[in-house]
This record gives structure tokens, C-alpha cells and sequence, in this order.
């Protein structure tokens, strides 16, 4: 979708990659609600999101007819020293006319950085497009590179980000919504107010102690802003705007869901919990964990899809997913033949998934996705982990005692047993983890560019299951650069710097077989 333009690129040789990100102004987003509120269709949220959901779309035609801009911020060369610098590659970017950043400048000091900075804080509403920030970098690229990263983050980068836009509305009321793990947190129900773009009814207020010290009561007149310019949060109440009418919340001491007691671990614990592992609004959570992209990866399985699985009562849990038949899916709604069949058939082709994705998606409480992964690499099989005592797995590199005292009290919970004892009458059987001694036992791997053959994600499964480490970003002990299809010039350029082996997708697929 992007527009034409008549300039010429001043190099022909070699591979130009140009980054940027897909925005939507302002007016162009009002003119859209404006058309689908005439066309009697439900309005969007904010620029932001509509942008984010359009480029996900399937269908090239309804993409086309949004009103989408593309702001590039690098251009790169497969020789960085035909663009030394990022002031460069806006200069080149502008040659070629594509858009760029039209007030980025460049400055020799930190009393003009902040500088800069204030005088956007203001001047920044009157941008076509919404920013909550700046964002702040080295020009030299050869510096930039020497600084290095950490985890994904360049030393030589930073985001500034301005104060959260605050707002003010009433606290209707206050109800507790129960999560994945059973944590009971109150939810402040509010009179609907624009804040930083979008509509806000609802705001997380934490805790039962988050509450108390702020003292918010429903009827509470207060200002909200957004944490990072997306988490809706209640800052503090407006105290001298009481009428007297105003109701102290008390925290309930039944799950409002299942109405089973409310619990803490220990006494000094924040958070209430919902202790069921069957509690209605926790298996919903369960299953579209299960089956997110960090663990089982099951696509068409969602939320809206969850609850109606969930209310048809064609599912309780993560393991009834497995039984689920086509005639039973296309009964729903919200199914038609094609769509019934490929979840069924989505879910059916995860009945071996890796045994860190099954442990992920296990949701047990502080087992993250490293967390997941150290587990599986030390124990190498389901049946030795829920074997292991806690001390067992306190020993754990990067586990501890808090997440080994979690572990073992999942597995020891009855339903939980009855839960994997569903996943093996299913015909569910995670995978062992090779021993150590596979055949990239030592080798680190860093994947750039696309894979054609499968994704990112399921090439470091496969790299693990081998005995190999999966990397993020490329360092001196990195073995392999694996090149995909549409690379950038820096990770390739660094690789020559450090002398990293570069192999194609082909010769990874030779190594995994």
C-alpha cells in the first residue's frame, strides 16, 4: 500500500533495507470513524491500535482502504560505510522520498538533548500523530555498533518518554476480576474519558492494600493517566470534591466467580487468590494462555473463541481442547466448516509440543519462558521434574526457592494431577529434552532475516532440542549467523566484524535433521 514516488536511489548495486513503522494520523483516523459511523459500523479506539490491527489483516483490499503512513527511521546498506551516520540515512531517506522524521536533529550536547526534549513536550500535540516520547541515539553508526546490546536493547538507544496525559472521571464502581494464577484484583469501573487517544472504562487498581493506601471509594472523583501510555491506572482520588455519598470498598472473601474462599499464601502476600483450578474465569485465562504464542502456539484459539468453547460447555480445561471434533465446533456460531476444521487441526498437530512451551503453558505461577526452558533443560522429562523435591529445583541455575516452592506445590495440587493425567488419555506427550551431548551441544545460534521453512520460534525449539543455544542478538561467542530472506545490513555487518560463521537456511536444515 504504499505510494509511489519518481526519485531514483543514488547507489544501485547491492541491498537497501529502509525500517520504519506504520502510523495513522489524526485527522485521517477521524475521517475513518466518521465514514464507518455513517456506514452504521462500530468506531474504533484510537490510531494506534487501528493502525496495529490493519497491518494484521489478511485481505490486501481492506488494508488499502485504511488510511495507513509509512515514517522510516534507517536506511541501511549492505556496505554501512556508504551510510555512516543516521543523520545520513535521513538525508538519503529524503533523497528517495520516503518520509522521515522532518524535526530529528542532530546535537553535540546534553544541555541541547534537554533542550530539544522540552520544547517537544508542548509542541508535540500539535503533531500530526500521537508520540508519548523521543527517542534518543548515538549518530555515528560505528559507535553505535562498539556500544553493543543488552538483551535487545542498544547501549546507544534510549526512549524518553514525556508524563502519561492525566484526565479526571468518577469511580462508578469497584469489582474484583479474577486472573490466570487466581489473583483477585479490583478493577475500578469508571464513567468513560478520553485518555492519551482512547476511551477508558475500566482501570486496574492492583490490590486490596493498593486501595487502601490511595483510599479510592466508588463514587470518587479521580485523575487517571495511562502507565506507558497504555495500562489505564488510578493515580489518586480528588479528596476535596467528596459529597459524603461516596462507598469505602471492601474486598469480598469468596471468589466472585466460583464463590470459593479467597486465600493468600502468606500472610504478608499483596494479593488475594482464588485457590480453584477450576474456577470458571481462570480456565478461560488457562486455555488462552495455553494455547498463546509463547506456548503451544495454537492458532485460531483466542479468547473470543475460548468463551464460546467454554459456554457451549465443550471445554473446562487445557486438555478437553484435545477431544474437541469438527461437528462439535461447527455447531457453534461462530464457526463455519473451513474455520472448524482448522482448529481442530491446529490443535490436533500440538500433541508433542517441546517440553518448555508444555511447561509455559502449564501456567505455573513464576515458571516464565527462561524460567520454563531451564527446567526442561536440567530435567529432560516431565516425569523427572514432577519427581524433583524443592531443593532439587532450588538448584536450578536462575530457578530459586520461591519459583522451586511453586513448582512443586503445582504438581502436588490434585487437580492439577487429574489435569495431566487429561493430557495423557488425549494422547499429549511433550517432548523429552535431548541429552547433552547432541549434536550442537555448545553451538550458538542467531537467526536474521525470515525463514521460509518455519518461524523464528520454531527454529530455536529445534536448536535446543539438539543441544544448541538460541541467541537474540549476535556476540563474540556466537557460532552461527543463520541468513534469511530480507536480512538487515547491521547483523550481517557485525558478523563480518567478528568473523561469525554465516550459514543459509538450507545448510540449518542439514544441521537439524
Amino acid at each position: 500500500t504504499l505510494r509511489q514516488t519518481k526519485n531514483t536511489a543514488p547507489f544501485l548495486q547491492g541491498r537497501t533495507e529502509i525500517r520504519g513503522e506504520i502510523v495513522m494520523y489524526k485527522a485521517d483516523f477521524d475521517r475513518l470513524n466518521k465514514d464507518r459511523e455513517k456506514a452504521g459500523l462500530p468506531l474504533f479506539a484510537n490510531p494506534r491500535n487501528t493502525a496495529a490491527g490493519t497491518v494484521r489483516q489478511l485481505d490486501p483490499a481492506l488494508v488499502v482502504s485504511r488510511p495507513l503512513r509509512f515514517h522510516a527511521y534507517d536506511l541501511q546498506r549492505d556496505n554501512p560505510k556508504e551510510v555512516p551516520s543516521y543523520s545520513k540515512a535521513y538525508e538519503l531517506l529524503r533523497e528517495l522520498g520516503v518520509y522521515a522524521n522532518k524535526v530529528a536533529t542532530v546535537v553535540n550536547d546534553l544541555t541541547s538533548v534537554k533542550a530539544f526534549a522540552d520544547e517537544w513536550e508542548e509542541k508535540r500535540q500539535k503533531l500530526p500523530f500521537n508520540t508519548d516520547g523521543l527517542v534518543i541515539k548515538i549518530d555515528d553508526r560505528a559507535i553505535y555498533e562498539r556500544l553493543g546490546v543488552v538483551g535487545k536493547a542498544p547501549r546507544a538507544a534510549v526512549a524518553y518518554k514525556y508524563p502519561a496525559e492525566q484526565s479526571t472521571t468518577k469511580v462508578k464502581d469497584i469489582f474484583v476480576s479474577i486472573g490466570r494464577t487466581g489473583a483477585a484484583t479490583p478493577v475500578a469501573m469508571l464513567e468513560p474519558v478520553v485518555v492519551a487517544g482512547s476511551t477508558v472504562q475500566m482501570a486496574t487498581l492492583h490490590n486490596e492494600g493498593e486501595v487502601q493506601r490511595k483510599d479510592i471509594r466508588i463514587g470518587d472523583t479521580v485523575i487517571i493517566h495511562k502507565a506507558g501510555d497504555i495500562i489505564p491506572e488510578v493515580v489518586e482520588p480528588l479528596v476535596t470534591l467528596r459529597t459524603g455519598n461516596e462507598k469505602v470498598f471492601v474486598m469480598p472473601t469468596h471468589c466472585p466467580e466460583c464463590n470459593t474462599v479467597l486465600t493468600k499464601a502468606k500472610a504478608d502476600e499483596a494479593v488475594w487468590r482464588c485457590p480453584n483450578v477450576a474456577c470458571p474465569a481462570r480456565s478461560q485465562k488457562h486455555i488462552e494462555h495455553f494455547a498463546s504464542k509463547g506456548a503451544l502456539d495454537i492458532e485460531g484459539l483466542g479468547e473470543k473463541n475460548v468463551v464460546a468453547l467454554l459456554e457451549a460447555k465443550l471445554i473446562a480445561d487445557q486438555a478437553d481442547i484435545y477431544n474437541l471434533t469438527t461437528e462439535q465446533v461447527l455447531a457453534l456460531d461462530r464457526f463455519a466448516e473451513i474455520s472448524a476444521t482448522k482448529l481442530v487441526t491446529a490443535i490436533a498437530a500440538k500433541k508433542n509440543p517441546p517440553l518448555a512451551r508444555f511447561l509455559f503453558g502449564l501456567g505455573i505461577r513464576h515458571v516464565g519462558t527462561q524460567t520454563a526452558i531451564d527446567l526442561a533443560n536440567h530435567f529432560l522429562t516431565l516425569d523427572k521434574l514432577q519427581e524433583a523435591t524443592i531443593e532439587e529445583l532450588a538448584a536450578v541455575d536462575g530457578v530459586g526457592e520461591v519459583v522451586a516452592e511453586a513448582v512443586v506445590a503445582w504438581f502436588e495440587d490434585p487437580q492439577n494431577q487429574r489435569l495431566l493425567e487429561k493430557f495423557e488419555k488425549s494422547g499429549v506427550q511433550p517432548q523429552s529434552v535431548t541429552k547433552q551431548g547432541g549434536p550442537l551441544e555448545g553451538k550458538k545460534f542467531v537467526v536474521t532475516g525470515t525463514l521460509e521453512a518455519m518461524g523464528r520460534e520454531q527454529a530455536a525449539d529445534k536448536i535446543r532440542a539438539l543441544g544448541g543455544t538460541f541467541q537474540s542478538s549476535i556476540g563474540k561467542d556466537t557460532d552461527y549467523l543463520v541468513v534469511g530472506a530480507n536480512v538487515g545490513a547491521s547483523k550481517l555487518a557485525k558478523a563480518d566484524k567478528l568473523g561469525t560463521t554465516q550459514i543459509d537456511e538450507q545448510a540449518l536444515l542439514k544441521m537439524l535433521a
